[in-house]
């Protein structure tokens, strides 16, 4: 019955457990190890997915290698730096193994490599970012005629070890970037004829080695990206292309005049000759995904009939509010838009209004927004990621000497499940109706006017997975009297400085299935051996309570306290503004400051 649940293609939940039993610790590991036969009959996808869970919670250890030697078929050790020569040895005698995942892993040297030489069945390796690996650990891995994906990037190589994998004719992807070498290594490669996925990030090459990739005649795949090459040759099975931080002249060089069918094209923080004449070359209707991140092109002329176009991030570019209209003419399947960073505004927006009605995620962080911009963002009925960070959002604007609350208006986005109003305007008046947002998951926070009732107004947020409320004016009184809702699993209040150690251990206590995030849980799980119920004693509560009342004191004492965040260096001024700020809540008739932003000095 096990072997039929695992080639179904998945754990079921009986498995799962019997699984989550076996890796359950030390001592129940060592029951059952001794059990070599059974073990060597398991099928392997059990075997695969016990072997990960022991490696997830350091169970794994050099001699238990051994008894999955004749049924593991996949193994991934990324990032385990316990891994060495020692490890390799019993990984080298696996009968079956097919791919094997050592990238991060510091202490694997080519000397250690020394132990997979030969073997026929694996098909893939991944030694990425393993900085030991030199050439002479190449000479080993060549032996390995069987593989046909290999991974050595950011390790030891130079043009000796790169020429070395030409052996391996097998390959089909080939993963070097970061490694150093010069177009004579790249002419070495050409023999390699299967080759699909090619990544030389970061090389020597120039447009004279880059010549030779005609001879990929199978080539979907390149990263050419932080090189010299300017011009590439033509390469019609080319579909994915990452040029990132070039000088792009031609992505397809020849006598003729070719078109190519590129669906994916990655050109971040590149500079062009002539972009018009760069993107002649491609055939608009094939483009789906577009990345011109910090590009410093202002012209979208380009982008034509580019009508297929899913993904396109423009952020840290320098376009302006009037070339959002080619946008607006090929965005019938946009799904994916990041204005951020650059010089858009709300009427832009108005543009955009009614175009994308595919839309999915809209990133407009660090722009010049406001409140104006929400009635034509609620235009796109598909939005379910809005990004609205580091804006002029304040939550309100003024029509006829009335206050109107404007983030009522996301509330026709009846798909929207993740919205950020970090280091916004906001106040604790324009909260409630954010509580309203039926589909809304995931919800960020920030704001130096925000204080208990914004936090309060967020109870009946039906929905709520992960609620950030980071660095705002968040009491002891306010987090206790918080009923968070029944669906919430994290509460990151990071920077929240008025917080204690007693009332963080009380809400964890209250409520165990919340995670909570601040900078008091590490002192707290330390102190407390890292369980769910923390307690603290009442001397640290104290404590805080003393250093705001000191800050309440006036900036001459400052210098003197050590503060739990940077914000703590309120003058009383502005305490008393944001206390007079809280109680003006027209909205909830609870809006007040707490006692311990209250108190006289």
């Amino acid at each position: 019955m096990a072997s039929a649940s695992a080639s179904a293609g998945g754990e079921t939940p009986l498995v799962d457990r019997c699984i989550d039993a076996a890796a359950g610790g030390a001592a129940t590991v060592e029951a059952w190890r001794r059990q070599r036969r059974s073990l060597e009959r398991l099928p392997a996808q059990l075997a695969d997915a016990l072997l990960r869970r022991l490696a997830a919670r350091r169970l794994l250890f050099p001699s238990l290698l051994e008894v999955f030697q004749h049924s593991v078929e996949e193994i991934d050790l990324s990032g385990h730096i316990a891994v060495d020569a020692e490890w390799l040895a019993y990984l080298g005698a696996f009968r079956y193994l097919r791919v094997l995942k050592l990238a991060d892993c510091k202490n694997v040297n080519s000397s250690a490599v020394w132990a997979l030489s030969g073997m026929s069945t694996l098909k893939e390796l991944d030694l990425s970012r393993c900085s030991k690996i030199s050439d002479a650990g190449i000479k080993h891995i060549a032996s390995i005629e069987s593989l046909e994906k290999l991974h050595v990037s950011q390790t030891g190589l130079t043009d000796n070890g790169v020429m070395a994998i030409s052996s391996l004719i097998n390959l089909r992807l080939l993963d070097l970037g970061g490694v150093r070498f010069t177009d004579k290594a790249l002419r070495s490669l050409q023999v390699l004829t299967q080759l699909e996925h090619l990544d030389i990030w970061g090389s020597e090459i120039t447009n004279e080695g880059a010549s030779v990739l005609i001879a990929f005649t199978s080539l979907s795949f390149l990263n050419i990206s932080w090189t010299r090459v300017t011009c590439l040759p033509i390469l019609l099975t080319l579909r994915c292309l990452n040029m990132s931080n070039c000088t792009i002249h031609s992505i397809c060089n020849g006598e003729f005049q070719v078109l190519i069918h590129l669906e994916k094209l990655v050109i971040s923080a590149a500079s062009f000759g002539n972009i018009d004449e760069v993107f002649s070359s491609i055939l608009p209707s094939s483009l789906t995904y577009l990345d011109m991140s910090s590009c410093s092109s202002s012209n979208l002329y380009f982008l034509g009939n580019m009508r297929n176009l899913e993904h396109l991030d423009l952020s840290y570019s320098r376009i302006i509010s009037d070339a959002i209209e080619y946008i607006a003419n090929i965005g019938m399947n946009l799904m994916f838009l990041s204005l951020s960073n650059s010089e858009v505004t709300s009427q832009a927006l108005c543009v955009l209004a009614g175009t994308v009605p595919s839309l999915t995620t809209l990133s407009l962080a660090h722009t010049k927004i406001d409140d104006s911009a929400l009635l034509y963002i609620s235009m796109m009925p598909s939005l379910r990621i809005l990004n609205l960070s580091r804006t002029c959002i304040k939550g309100f604007m003024m029509e006829n000497s009335v206050k109107v609350l404007s983030l009522s208006a996301l509330e026709e986005l009846k798909y929207l499940e993740s919205l950020n109003l970090n280091n916004t305007q906001l106040m604790d008046d324009v909260i409630p109706p954010l509580a309203s947002f039926r589909a809304l998951k995931y919800l960020f926070l920030k704001s130096d006017f925000l204080s208990d009732p914004a936090l309060h107004a967020l109870s009946s947020a039906s929905n709520l997975i992960h609620l950030g409320f980071c660095g705002n004016i968040l009491s002891t009184t306010g987090l206790r009297k918080f009923v968070p809702p029944a669906t919430l699993r994290m509460l990151d209040l990071s920077g929240c400085w008025i917080l204690t150690g007693d009332a963080i251990s009380a809400f964890c206590t209250c409520h165990p299935v919340i995670e909570v995030r601040h900078e008091l849980i590490q002192e707290l799980q330390a102190n407390y051996g890292g369980t769910s119920h923390l307690h603290k004693s009442s001397r640290q509560p104290q404590q805080v309570k003393a250093k705001v009342a000191k800050s309440l004191a006036g900036p001459s004492r400052l210098a003197d306290i050590c503060f739990v965040d940077e914000k703590i260096k309120y003058s009383k001024e502005e305490m008393m503004e944001l206390q007079h700020q809280a109680k003006s809540n027209s909205l909830m008739n609870v809006a007040q400051l707490p006692p311990e932003l209250r108190r006289s000095v």
